[in-house]
């Protein structure tokens, strides 16, 4: 693991252990973030599931009473039958923050003449089972686009937790380790040039003994040869 190239002075060995802190305190949170979302994942995976499997079965039931109708009516017939709508429908969308994710709300609001029993034919020469394929189809609306929205929040949070992992292992796995092992490699350093001061410090006393033994050497000498 490479190190941080930083100068091996105690100011700096501060530095680093405070980015070594806020490191692991950022590493924690966003385990805590990447854990909660995964939560919230499974949760919006869980509903979208149930919710397809129930709009896929009523998606096939209309495709049963349309294929029906197609049968029994001529395609002349259909088309005609489903030229003009009577009902128009806009799709607002608004957002939300999920985990601090802005993630979409979408709302039906479905507007025209009639209600959801309302067709855009008259019923003469018609067969009932286009009514009820459109009935159907009217009564799946809200859960398709409760599935749309499910799915586009799905595809965030994965975005999201794929994002928080990457910080989360690039914390963990290179700049925690590299923290450590340049706060290692400055105190071998310090207590290096400690050792080293500490040796020079002994040197230098023994240098100044020698040199006090041989002033009092020299002042004994001196004294003898007066005498």
């Amino acid at each position: 693991m490479a190190e941080l190239r930083v100068n091996p002075t105690r100011m700096e060995l501060k530095k680093v252990q405070a980015r070594y802190v806020t490191a692991r305190r950022g590493h924690k949170l966003l385990k805590d973030k990447r854990d909660e979302l995964m939560k919230r994942f499974l949760e919006v995976v869980r509903e979208d599931k149930e919710l397809r499997i129930r709009v896929e079965a009523a998606l096939g039931q209309v495709h049963n009473s349309f294929s029906i109708a197609s049968a029994v009516s001529s395609p002349q017939m259909l088309k005609e039958a489903m030229l003009l709508s009577k009902r128009e429908g806009r799709l607002d969308v608004s957002y939300k923050n999920l985990m601090s994710v802005t993630v979409p709300v979408y709302t039906l609001e479905v507007t025209g003449e009639g209600g959801s029993d309302s067709y855009n034919y008259g019923m003469a020469f018609t067969s009932g089972e286009l009514d009820a394929s459109l009935r159907e189809l009217n009564g799946i609306l809200e859960d398709l686009v409760r599935m749309a929205e499910l799915e586009k929040t799905t595809q965030m949070l994965a975005e999201e937790i794929e994002k928080t992992r990457r910080r989360v292992n690039a914390l963990e796995y290179i700049m925690m380790p590299r923290y450590l092992e340049t706060i290692k490699t400055i105190k071998m350093k310090l207590e290096e040039n400690e050792r080293g001061n500490t040796t020079r410090l002994m040197k230098v006393k023994d240098m100044m003994l020698n040199a006090q033994r041989e002033a009092q050497n020299h002042s004994e000498d001196e004294g003898s040869d007066e005498a």
